[in-house]
């Protein structure tokens, strides 16, 4: 792609050159320099459009290119939060499972030794 430029580029440049010759001619001679005018801001804008064919597009637009790595930079730190808030949540989620476990096994347990606990105070307490 960049040979390409270079060849488009190039041959801007060479049209540019024969036109801005032809345009000199032309005003050399008074009564076709109205001609040569037109003919020489022409040439001058195939060499600015030559040498932006040259450079690369970050030279030629500073601050688009800059919005674009903003832009970019900005996406990129998003992706990584959402990443992140998604690993997050998994963990959150395994805590609380195993949170919820503890707690049943607790109550469980809980449950067991009020029950042993009662029998063995209804064994002890005489009924009148």
């Amino acid at each position: 792609m960049k040979a390409l430029r270079w060849t488009a580029a190039s041959l801007v440049w060479l049209l540019g050159g024969l036109l801005g010759l032809l345009g000199a001619i032309l005003c050399v001679t008074l009564i076709l320099a109205p001609l040569g005018i037109p003919l020489l801001f022409l040439a001058r804008r195939l060499f600015k459009t030559a040498g932006q064919l040259v450079v690369p597009r970050a030279v030629r637009h500073p601050i688009d290119a800059l919005g674009q790595k903003a832009s970019d930079a900005g996406d990129d730190v998003r992706k990584r939060g959402r990443k992140a808030g998604d690993k997050t949540g998994k963990q959150a989620g395994k805590a609380g499972k195993k949170a919820r476990k503890k707690t049943g096994k607790a109550k469980k347990k809980l449950r067991k030794n009020t029950g042993a606990t009662t029998k063995r105070l209804k064994r002890k307490l005489p009924t009148s």
